[in-house]
């Protein structure tokens, strides 16, 4: 709710409001922003996180049969839990609208202020907002509550963001403005063209927002799919837990010896053909007792230390793969980053191979975003939540080795998707007979700007995670985060010192140009110095010096 509200002072102070002259609460600016306070802002993955699994919770917390003993039918039980928390969802976002109201109280001497107006803010929340995300949340709590893993719904959240922009890219873009306004869930090409840009501040200030017949047609439909939603998890809603298979999970060894102990077998008899002499007995003789050979620790130096690193990447990469949500989310990435090379002709801008790579590099690049976000957030938290954070703390090894088998676990994963994507570029190019190709194209927009991009994501999201130890604050933070910066990008503030992404500032002729490598090199430097903030700021204080006296004492 603060940062909702934050928000809605910085579009006060800072928005066009201030810019372009827009009346402060004229009814296209209360509705323009109302819309994209609905899609920006992170709000669809908030959404989530609020109506993921709040039955889950009943189950996970071991209260649902005391739950279900009480006399509540199974409606009453699911439509009880969507509407609390869909009722706790509206209350946070109301916020927003709510700020804005009062804030037209205190204009500015650069702002222009029609009378004092509250109707209108009211009116667009309920049709822009409320019944837009009404169908995120049917969506969301059925898909939670039937999977019973809320990594799903996470994981579909953050696939919404690049699957609307390639729904609006190559199918809405197409339509006319009656077809737009009927299939947006979003609604997000209503009003006067161009979002505005294209009137000017006097017709914007007098233009007031009708709902078309279109445009209620949407939001019907938008209800009708809310009760879809619903009706499908109560026709497959059980009170029984599913019964899930165990996984198999690798757990380090607290033993860092590499041999096993050897006895001698004459020392205590032979067991084949006769009986085990035992000592006490006079009328056999004693045979010596061999001792066992002694035990060395090998804990220290850099060899060691890159054991422990490849053994916990090892577990890393296990848990990574048992991860559920990576057979919806990888594929999808591919297809969405790959679609617009697929089916629509590509021009040689100014290769074939520059034009593919280009393309599929600006497609993609919103997907190592939210995976990046999504797994580093989870791979943080996993320890936690198995409750095998004090085992893996005291191991002896310091914080680096922990903190690393993560990150390069992401790097990983997300330059896998990186190398699936441009092989299937390249298959693609040699299938459409756009030759010749040029595997220096490639290697030039994929090293210079995606694996520099995904280096500096992983990084920073480590470090986040770091510093605020709690999941849910970590996406709220990183998310929104996001999303102002993209904001300021389409405002035309996109300076290289706070696009370390190169967000629309790179073209395939300037990029082994000095300013580039510089940024580049910006980029790095500043991936390092989140790695060094994780590192100091790790909540295990000592860095595994602890762990060290422990094993030295325990052997003694």
């Amino acid at each position: 709710m603060i940062l909702f509200c934050a928000n809605a002072v910085l579009w006060w102070f800072r928005g066009p409001a201030v810019t372009l002259s827009w009346a402060l609460n004229s009814d296209f600016y209360i509705a323009r922003c109302l819309v994209a306070f609905s899609f920006l802002l992170g709000l669809p993955i908030f959404n989530a996180v609020i109506m993921g699994d709040p039955v889950l919770q009943d189950f996970r917390t071991g209260i649902d049969p005391l739950i279900f003993s009480t006399p509540v039918s199974r409606a009453q039980y699911l439509l009880g839990k969507f509407f609390g928390n869909f009722f706790v969802l509206l209350c946070c976002q109301a916020v927003f609208p709510l700020t804005q109201l009062v804030l037209q109280a205190f204009p500015t001497a650069q702002m222009i202020v029609l009378p004092f107006r509250v109707v209108p803010y009211f009116k667009h929340f309920f049709f822009f907002l409320v019944l837009t995300h009404l169908t995120l949340a049917a969506f969301y709590f059925t898909v939670g509550t039937l999977t019973r893993n809320s990594k799903i719904v996470y994981g579909l959240a953050a696939c919404l963001y690049p699957v609307y922009i390639s729904y609006g890219f190559f199918l809405l873009r197409d339509l006319t403005v009656r077809g737009r306004n009927l299939f947006d869930p979003f609604q997000l090409n209503f009003g006067p063209s161009r979002n505005g840009f294209g009137h000017s501040a006097d017709f914007l200030n007098r233009y007031v927002v009708h709902y078309t017949t279109d445009m209620i047609a949407n939001r019907a439909f938008m209800l009708l799919a809310a009760a879809v939603c619903l009706a499908i998890l109560y026709f497959r809603f059980t009170i029984s837990a599913r019964r899930e298979n165990a996984e198999q999970f690798s757990v380090l060894s607290l033993s860092t010896a590499a041999a096993g102990a050897y006895y001698d077998v004459d020392s205590f008899g032979e067991t084949q053909g006769r009986p085990i002499e035992k000592p006490g007995f006079p009328e056999k003789e004693m045979r010596p007792v061999i001792p066992l050979p002694g035990a060395a620790r090998v804990n220290e130096g850099m060899r060691a230390n890159l054991n422990k690193l490849f053994a916990a990447l090892a577990v890393e990469f296990r848990l990574l793969l048992s991860e559920r949500s990576l057979i919806v989310i990888m594929p999808l990435a591919i297809v969405f980053s790959t679609l617009d090379v697929t089916f629509w002709t590509v021009a040689a801008e100014p290769s074939f191979s520059a034009a593919y790579a280009g393309h599929t590099t600006r497609s993609l690049l919103l997907f190592l975003l939210g995976i990046t976000i999504f797994y580093t957030v989870e791979a943080m938290h996993r320890d936690r939540d198995l409750r095998i954070e004090p085992l893996l703390w005291s191991q002896a090894g310091p914080n680096y080795v922990l903190l690393l088998s993560k990150l390069l676990a992401m790097l990983a994963l997300t330059l896998a998707l990186v190398l699936s994507v441009g092989v299937i570029a390249i298959s693609l190019q040699i299938l459409k007979h756009n030759g010749p190709i040029e595997l220096v194209a490639y290697l030039k927009i994929y090293g210079l700007i995606l694996i520099p991009n995904v280096i500096f994501m992983a990084a920073a999201a480590l470090a986040l995670n770091v510093l605020l130890r709690n999941r849910y604050l970590t996406y709220v933070a990183a998310i929104s985060t996001c999303a102002g910066l993209f904001y300021l990008y389409s405002l035309g503030h996109n300076h290289w010192l706070y696009n370390p992404l190169l967000y629309q500032l790179w073209s395939y002729p300037d990029l082994v140009t000095r300013p580039v490598l510089q940024q580049r090199a910006y980029v790095l430097a500043l991936a390092t110095i989140f790695l060094a903030i994780a590192h100091l700021a790790y909540p295990r204080p000592s860095g595994g010096r602890r762990s060290h006296s422990k094993v030295d004492t325990l052997s003694n």
